[in-house]
């Protein structure tokens, strides 16, 4: 007797609502990192003193790391079309409230809420894959997840040239302007999912102490891409810095450096591919070995002066990120649909946490000992990624054992 696949019912989503998708969480994700380079700019204007200069951006990350816990969380509570359009259009609000502050505490407020309600690209994610087979959803996700890391690594490049010809506010009003465009042609092209009942919003939010607990894959590759973003922050807040004392790179020659490290987000979709392949053991441990390399690597390209390596370098290294974070999302959606939303919640609330920490080691190693020290550290998070890697492999040969 055939038995028939739980997937034999789904109709695979359009190329054109892929494209938006990935998009859109770009855009969203992008909000995080506008502020960075324009801290200068920003400060001056609204009377933030240089020492807390860098308060303009972090309100951004607290209020996106708050959003990653209570607001993901709501994909299986609410229907998801709705929350993400909601999501969106007080993006775009909180957007233009950022643009029109003439002093720190109503920036402060924008700020917080533009990081809160971008985690609507953490919504997208999951979304997406209830609409793909098993097959194919590591290919699809890697294509949405390329959108997302390229709204990362664009996002500072495009802020500092809108700003150059435009001012900071320009920034704010452009991203607000795509928030509106983006919820538009979505209010058109995404299907309404309406996740099963029977719980509600406390529930949902007490039942991820109990899924945390239950799926140890979840706990195992959380781990994994916390480490990781750790050390993607952390190169990514020391290298401009360095990158301007080593090679006396401009703000604009920076961004530059910045736009062609984001190629790294092109091994998102062939990751998707072989993770689909069940190739997901090998690629973990080849993303943390050329994570290892790759930072170790470039304390030596910085070293000698060589640009063009660091380059190359830098593209791998993120690619090995992206990577990990492609395997990890594949094997964790691999759960109940009505969960995934929850899953995803808590993998990315702490591979959120990694990535504050790496972004104040990133501060820390570099004052302490320049970029060596960084690169340095980055081959260190690499040992221990090897290190859990080995023993969770070790762990389960001895299980399948007994």
């Amino acid at each position: 007797m055939n038995v028939e696949s739980p997937d034999a019912h789904i109709k695979e989503p359009s190329g054109l609502l892929l494209t938006v998708i990935a998009v859109a969480a770009g855009a969203l994700v992008a909000n995080l990192y506008y502020a960075q380079p324009l801290i200068t700019s920003i400060g001056g204007e609204i009377g933030i003193s240089p020492d807390l200069a860098g308060s303009v951006s972090s309100v951004t990350q607290i209020g996106y790391g708050i959003g990653l816990f209570f607001l993901v969380s709501l994909a299986d509570l609410v229907e998801n079309k709705r929350l993400v359009l909601i999501n969106l259009a007080l993006t775009a609000i909180a957007l233009v409230g950022a643009a029109m502050a003439t002093s720190a505490v109503p920036f402060f407020i924008a700020a917080f809420f533009v990081g809160l309600c971008s985690t609507g690209a953490q919504v997208l994610i999951p979304f997406i894959s209830h609409l793909v087979p098993e097959a194919k959803r590591g290919r699809i996700v890697g294509n949405v997840m390329a959108g997302l890391l390229g709204g990362i690594m664009l996002a500072r490049p495009a802020a500092l040239f809108i700003s150059a010809h435009f001012g900071w506010r320009a920034v704010f009003l452009c991203s607000a302007a795509l928030m509106l465009v983006i919820g538009l042609t979505l209010f058109r092209l995404m299907p309404t999912r309406k996740p099963p009942g029977g719980k509600h919003y406390f529930q949902i939010l007490r039942s991820m102490i109990g899924l945390f607990r239950d799926i140890p894959l979840l706990r195992l590759r959380s781990l994994y891409q916390a480490l990781m973003f750790c050390a993607f922050n952390m190169f990514w807040t020391a290298a401009p810095i360095m990158l301007a004392d080593r090679f006396g790179m401009s703000e604009q020659g920076i961004a530059l450096f910045a736009l062609a490290g984001a190629g790294g987000a092109l091994a998102a979709p062939l990751a998707g591919r072989l993770a689909d392949l069940g190739l997901t053991r090998a690629m973990t441990f080849g993303a943390m070995l050329s994570l290892g390399i790759t930072s170790y690597a470039s304390g030596l390209a910085a070293d000698w002066h060589w640009l063009a390596a660091l380059v190359v370098l830098t593209v791998v290294f993120d690619a090995a990120v992206q990577t990990n974070q492609i395997i990890g999302q594949r094997i964790i959606f691999l759960g109940p649909q009505e969960t995934r939303g929850r899953v995803n919640a808590i993998y990315m609330t702490i591979n959120f946490v990694g990535g504050a920490i790496g972004s104040l080691l990133g501060t820390i190693t570099y004052h302490i000992g320049g970029w060596n020290l960084t690169a340095a550290t980055g081959g260190i998070i690499a040992v221990l990624l090897l290190t859990a890697f080995f023993v969770a492999e070790r762990n389960r040969v001895d299980q399948a054992a007994e």
